[in-house]
């Protein structure tokens, strides 16, 4: 292929372009005068290729790109406009000229042979120098350099922010404080190590993962916050998703079918955008380390000896450790969590095939108890904090002891204690089943597990005697409920079962006095061949503890639509659940309520031959009940019958409906034991 050199023009000649046989192959004191020469490889490529042309004899045409070509041996050169320094053999730099740098030079001439463009000089070489411009183009401003670098940086800074926040983001709502952020992780300086160790492409994939891996841990992180605010436990990988529909139930009986879709939807689709965000900062990060890899291992190197120094010395600033690992920890711990609650599950399913009233006879069961009706009623959420909190206990004090009167006027007594509850903040089933089963169940695995069996409830006692018709009534039940079977109960009557026409009070379907009403009405009021046990769960204590009921005349009640203005009275839940102040009243106002309900009942409906025990489920949530409020909630025995209190005279329970501060303190899965045992019961285990 011939080579094409740059020609000047002569003085007031036109510039033409000489035909193939005026042009020679450039001597090597030609290749030193262009700009740039060919490659050596393509110049032989060349040769071999074509002859080579023959020399030119006279001057060669000029271009207006500032360089030329001359034959030493011609003599001096030609005329020309240039300046003395490309007349001298030094051909200027092509981005130094401003006719290029403008985009306004002039004609090129035309093509190489084979397509190859002569701008960039002999060779037909098109790299013309760097920093300079194509033809037409025009090169980035100053200012326009300085918004890229202040986007780079940018981008940078927010990229490193985001994975520190990821490392170092705590578990719980009281650690989320700024000197969190102010530690070293190790993590981060073994990711900038690993990154600076792979070749490119591993490195792209194992930064994608290190993004996803944050991303996961950061979601893992905030679902210890929430499950620590609510149920005052951290997240359980193994177990916990179940309870994820339930939470979403809540938020549509609570705000709205649409705000609970839309949460649902919102949080997936910001669990997807935190991975896609922090992979692509995993990856910004490692590709500016290993553009700069000296000074980032160097920097790695310094890290991590700071990070060993402060460990060893055990270094604090702002009041913690300035080195961490709370990554790795948060990830041990949930391992950990995995790891133990399935262990558990086959432990757990041993447990429970173990009765201690097993097989005893129907006979020798609660014989003490005969021809008494029976009534275990749990209140929602009713706990030690609702008795002995100072914002709260005021209120409740004052309904215990009105109550304990009027009922003491009625003919009752009371003896009351504490019991140990098995879950916290929710999760009520959890509670129930503890109770009524004697087994500790404090999750979910646990209950399905043993719901799925024959252990025998204290409920289904009573049912296995033969001497007790046994009825449930469950206003917050409102589909299909087979573990009614399993606590033995004959008939159910759920939330459409009771008769009501009146409006929701958030998660509740019914206030408390009205489901107590219905239950009178259509269960414990009629004539029975048999003796009643009722269980009876009531709701209106669940959060978000707005709007609250009131209580009415209890001949006003008819089909619960007289609750209608009092419901759009009430307080909003929105309202109420991002006010911890306001929370803790309306918690507090709603335990009352309940209370007054339930003793107003036995009151009113009780008679001679009637039990009632009634106990909370759980503590309320850790907002309201504090973060290192105990699991305790209070139990309460109350009957005519003085032989009746006389059985669990040795428990030491304090009498009426408040128990004493130190009062004795079981764990809810005593209490089934204890009860069967007070009332005459007979053990006989099952293996």
């Amino acid at each position: 292929m011939p080579v094409f050199t740059r020609l000047r023009q002569l003085p007031g000649k036109k510039n033409t372009l000489p035909d193939e046989t005026s042009l020679s192959e450039p001597t090597p004191t030609d290749a030193g005068d262009s700009p740039q020469a060919p490659p050596e490889s393509a110049a032989e490529e060349d040769t071999a290729q074509e002859p080579a042309a023959p020399s030119v004899e006279t001057a060669a045409p000029h271009d207006d790109a500032g360089t030329h070509s001359e034959d030493t041996s011609q003599g001096p050169p030609a005329p020309s406009d240039e300046p003395a320094a490309a007349d001298s053999g030094d051909a200027p730099d092509p981005a130094d000229e401003p006719a290029v740098a403008d985009g306004k030079g002039s004609p090129q001439g035309p093509p190489a042979p084979g397509g190859e463009s002569s701008t960039g000089g002999a060779g037909g070489n098109s790299d013309t120098g760097e920093g300079a411009a194509e033809p037409g183009a025009t090169p980035p401003t100053t200012r326009a350099i300085r918004i890229r670098r202040a986007l780079h940086w940018t981008t940078t800074t927010l990229a490193a922010a985001l994975i520190l926040a990821a490392l170092l983001l705590p578990n719980t709502l009281p650690a989320l404080q700024p000197n969190r952020f102010t530690r070293i992780p190790a993590e981060a300086i073994i990711g900038a190590v690993v990154m600076l160790a792979l070749p490119r492409r591993p490195r792209l994939i194992a930064a994608t993962l290190y993004g996803i891996g944050l991303a996961v841990l950061t979601v893992l992180n905030l679902l210890d916050i929430g499950f620590n605010e609510y149920l005052g436990r951290g997240f359980n990988a193994a177990l916990d998703w179940d309870l994820l529909p339930d939470a979403q139930s809540y938020v549509a009986d609570t705000m709205g079918g649409a705000v609970a879709t839309g949460a649902a939807i919102g949080g997936v689709i910001l669990i997807l955008l935190l991975m896609a965000l922090m992979a692509a900062a995993t990856i910004h990060l490692s590709t500016l380390l290993t553009a700069h890899k000296a000074r980032a291992t160097q920097g790695a190197l310094i890290a991590g000896t700071v990070w060993i120094t402060c460990t060893a010395l055990n270094l604090q600033a702002f009041g913690i450790p300035i080195a961490s690992d709370h990554a790795a920890g948060a990830l041990r711990t949930h391992a950990q969590r995995t790891v133990d609650s399935l262990e558990d599950e086959a432990r757990f399913a041993e447990e429970a095939k173990a009765d201690t009233f097993g097989n005893t006879p129907p006979d020798q069961l609660l014989p003490d108890l005969r021809g008494k009706d029976v009534v275990f009623t749990f209140i929602e959420s009713y706990g030690r904090s609702a008795i002995e909190d100072p914002l709260m206990a005021p209120g409740v004090g004052r309904t215990l002891d009105a109550s304990n009167e009027a009922l003491a006027k009625a003919g009752f007594h009371a003896r009351s204690g504490w019991l140990t509850s098995a879950t916290f903040g929710g999760s009520s089933w959890l509670g129930h089943s503890t109770t009524m089963s004697g087994l500790w169940i404090d999750n979910q695995r646990r209950y399905r597990t043993v719901t799925a069996g024959e252990h025998l409830t204290l409920t289904k006692a009573f049912q296995k005697t033969g001497a007790w018709d046994t009825v449930g009534v469950m206003p917050g039940v409102q589909k299909g409920w087979p573990e009614s079977k399993w606590y033995g109960l004959d008939r159910l009557y759920n939330a459409w079962q009771l008769g009501y026409k009146g409006p929701k009070f958030s998660w509740s379907t019914m206030p408390d006095q009205y489901a107590l009403e219905a239950f009178q009405r259509q269960i414990h009021g009629k004539k029975h061949d048999k003796p009643l046990m009722s269980f009876v769960i009531l709701t209106s204590s669940h959060q978000p503890w707005a709007p609250i009921p009131k209580m009415v005349d209890w001949e006003d009640l008819g089909d619960g639509s007289v609750f209608d203005a009092i419901q759009k009275a009430g307080e909003k839940p929105g309202d109420v659940l991002t006010d911890t102040t306001k929370s803790r009243e309306e918690y507090g106002k709603s335990v009352e309520y309940s209370l007054t309900s339930l003793t107003q009942w036995m009151e009113r409906y009780g008679t001679d031959d009637t039990v009632l025990v009634f106990l909370g489920d759980h503590q309320p949530m850790a907002r309201v009940s504090g973060n290192h409020a105990s699991r305790d909630v209070p139990i309460s025995i109350v009957a005519k019958d003085p032989k009746v209190l006389d059985k669990i005279a040795d428990w030491n329970w304090t009498d009426g409906l408040k128990p004493a501060k130190d009062a004795p303190v079981w764990r809810m899965s005593a209490f089934r034991d204890r009860f069967l045992t007070a009332y005459g019961s007979t053990p006989r285990a099952s293996n």
